[in-house]
C-alpha cells in the first residue's frame, strides 16, 4: 500500500484526535486496551500546552496518517546529559513493512544528535518479537539485566502520603 512519499512531522494540537486514535490502536494491539483512560483534553495539556510533557512525530503517507512516536526528554546521570526516551512508536499495519518504523526511529536518533543529548532509548514487551527482531537489526542492544518498575494509581497515591 505504501508507494507515496513518506513526510515526518511534528504533530501539533491540530492532530490530537489522530493521537489519540494511534494510542487506542496501539492499546488494541499491545491487548492492553482497558488502560487508556487518555482523552483529548489530557493530551491537549500534557503535549500541547506550556507544561508540555512530550513531543509526538507523526508519518503520513501521501497526507494520510501512517504511524505515530510518542517521546520526552530523559535524563543520565553517568553521561550527564538528556537522552531520548521512546514512549510509543506505532505503525498502522497497512503501513508495515515499508520503511516507515525505521525512519522514526532514524528521525529520533537524529533530533537526539541534534540537540545534543547522549542517547535513545525505550521498551518493548517481551512478547512482541517482530519488533525486537526490528530493533535489534536496527543496531539496538536489549538491557536484559534492567527490571522496569512501575507504581501508578492508587499505588502511586499511597506511595505518596506514606509517612514511614
Amino acid at each position: 500500500m505504501t508507494n507515496g512519499r513518506i513526510s515526518l512531522d511534528f504533530a501539533g494540537p491540530e492532530d490530537i484526535a489522530e493521537i489519540i486514535a494511534f494510542i487506542r490502536e496501539l492499546a488494541q494491539y499491545e491487548k492492553l486496551s482497558h488502560e487508556v483512560v487518555a482523552t483529548e483534553e489530557s493530551i491537549r495539556q500534557w503535549l500541547f500546552s506550556d507544561r508540555r510533557a512530550a513531543e509526538v512525530l507523526i508519518a503520513r503517507v501521501d497526507d494520510q496518517a501512517a504511524a505515530f512516536a510518542l517521546f520526552f526528554t530523559s535524563f543520565s546521570t553517568f553521561l550527564g546529559r538528556p537522552g531520548i526516551y521512546l514512549e510509543d512508536l506505532f505503525v498502522r499495519p497497512a503501513h508495515r513493512g515499508y520503511g516507515i518504523g525505521k525512519a522514526l526511529l532514524r528521525h529520533l536518533a537524529g533530533i537526539a544528535c541534534q540537540r545534543g543529548y547522549g542517547r535513545l532509548e525505550w521498551s518493548v514487551l517481551d512478547w512482541n518479537e517482530p519488533a525486537i527482531g526490528f530493533y535489534k537489526r536496527l543496531g539496538a542492544v536489549a538491557m536484559d539485566e534492567w527490571t522496569m518498575f512501575r507504581v501508578s494509581g492508587e499505588k502511586l497515591q499511597l506511595m505518596a502520603q506514606a509517612s514511614d
